[in-house]
């Protein structure tokens, strides 16, 4: 592998992780890359965790230093997550094809229907107390399948659950999605590398750029705000889902 190959990787991993700390579908960037560059659809899906992983500890850590934590609510919604993504996983090492890609984009064209008109919007109170505790941990379940499956747009999922249904603002929300995707992700890479050929290099190389977006991104959520992360929210959807129906 030359010096070319791994800074653009390295590259791709420093938007792909920015982008899902601060929204989610980062994940659309940095998969494609290894694609393109020879790596079968299951491979890819399974290296990219790396880079999530790294990216996620990285944030973790960004918000913690921030004074943003609550492990307590995150640990519980993490357990949740973990358990969907463990079936999630089991399944998308043996899915290929598109199928995957254009359910991914209704998915994400019905997440962006519901923020721009507001449907079921109220005004969030930047508090910390969450609301709709069981029904929240219960929607958890299946966006740890949805990461463990394919976890490109998995943020998209994720934080109108904790925005939306359990009524966190949204620099909380991202606080507790990067921690969930952390630990979700950890199981997701186990299942991967027990059935495929995980390519640790170009993961490595991910996982620095992951790294550096990771905290890039945290900082830029806690010192910028909501009106930044709607920005980046919004964007994401669109851009992704075009690239699934489109490309």
């Amino acid at each position: 592998m030359d010096y070319l190959t791994l800074g653009l990787l390295a590259l791709a991993g420093v938007a792909a992780g920015w982008i899902n700390v601060l929204a989610g579908g980062g994940s659309i960037l940095a998969v494609p890359v290894m694609v393109f560059l020879g790596l079968p659809g299951p491979v890819a899906n399974g290296t990219n965790r790396i880079g999530i992983i790294a990216q996620n500890i990285a944030a973790v850590s960004g918000f913690f230093r921030q004074g943003f934590s609550d492990f307590k609510l995150s640990a519980s919604l993490a357990a949740c997550a973990a358990v969907g993504a463990f079936f999630g996983a089991n399944v998308g090492v043996r899915l290929e094809g598109v199928w995957f890609e254009r359910t991914l984009a209704l998915i994400m064209l019905g997440v962006l229907a519901v923020m721009l008109t507001g449907i079921g919007q109220k005004p969030v109170a930047a508090d910390g107390k969450a609301k709709n505790i069981v029904l929240g941990h219960i929607l958890i379940v299946g966006a740890g399948f949805w990461g463990g499956f394919i976890q490109i747009g998995v943020g998209l999922i994720l934080i109108p659950i904790l925005n939306r249904v359990m009524g966190l603002d949204l620099v909380r929300a991202n606080m507790h999605k990067v921690f969930v995707a952390l630990v979700f992700s950890v199981v997701a890479l186990a299942v991967f590398a027990a059935q495929v050929d995980i390519k640790w290099e170009f993961g490595v190389a991910l996982a620095i750029g992951y790294a550096l977006g990771g905290w890039l991104g945290a900082h830029s959520a806690v010192s910028r705000g909501e009106a930044l992360i709607k920005r980046v929210f919004y964007l994401a959807l669109v851009a992704m889902a075009v690239k699934l129906l489109f490309f």
